[in-house]
């Protein structure tokens, strides 16, 4: 009862590490797992702490936080439903985990966690294989950083925002503009995308200029073209 009590209603089990687990293994992460809502602003995980959990990120979205020699945060990464949060094998944590949104996670305690690794190579194989997958993308980021201009970042991230939002995004028809609210203001747009919040608001502005984006108000975004932004995304 227990594995459905958790896994049943999950929307996510199709894509996170669950989704690739046979029943034993399922099983085994369900004798120490436990749901835990996280409300917006509240941290997982302090850079710096002893790295207690893991866990599989349901909803929400979470930013990781590293801080600068003078005391301000940069944020290198963000994590999406069926992200893994936290370092199986680390002691202390590399970086600070906190909801942009609110969220909610399923936690494992991470000794114990590591003892279900143990006993499961496979599923410890399937883990490695998630994390470098992740490494690799982070490693285009930073290729796309150092190329592309500020339009085309601008553009990339928000195709990258549509496709996270395609399930929870409003649409008036089927095939019709997708509108949704960035889990991030646009001074983080900037700090992830390595810019000013001053080039930020000229790029969408410019964007909603041509017609590809509608900025209804708030952090709310239309994708009005999503074939022009794709085409703004890779004008290089």
């Amino acid at each position: 009862m227990k594995i459905q009590d958790i896994c049943t209603d999950c929307t996510v089990r199709d894509e996170a590490l669950c989704g690739t687990l046979s029943e034993d293994e399922l099983w085994a992460l369900n004798t120490i797992g436990r749901r835990q809502r996280i409300a917006r602003g509240d941290t997982v995980i302090w850079a710096g702490d002893t790295s207690v959990i893991c866990a599989n990120l349901l909803s929400g979205v979470l930013k990781l936080v590293a801080a600068t020699p003078d005391g301000r945060e940069q944020i290198v990464g963000l994590l999406y439903p069926a992200d893994f949060v936290g370092q199986a094998h680390a002691g202390l944590a590399d970086f600070t985990i906190t909801a942009l949104t609110d969220a909610e996670l399923c936690i494992f305690p991470r000794a114990a966690f590591q003892r279900v690794l143990e006993d499961h190579g496979r599923m410890e194989r399937l883990l490695l294989q998630r994390t470098l997958t992740a490494l690799t993308a982070a490693r285009h980021r930073m290729l796309s950083l150092a190329r592309k201009s500020a339009e085309e970042r601008i553009a990339d991230f928000l195709l990258e925002m549509a496709l996270r939002a395609a399930n929870t995004g409003c649409r008036a028809t089927p095939d019709g503009p997708l509108t949704f609210d960035l889990p991030l203001t646009r001074g983080q747009i900037g700090d992830v995308l390595g810019l000013t919040i001053e080039t930020v608001s000229r790029q969408m502005t410019r964007l909603k200029a041509a017609g590809v984006i509608g900025l209804p108000g708030g952090r709310a975004v239309t994708i009005s073209d999503r074939a022009a932004l794709a085409v703004c995304a890779h004008a290089a």
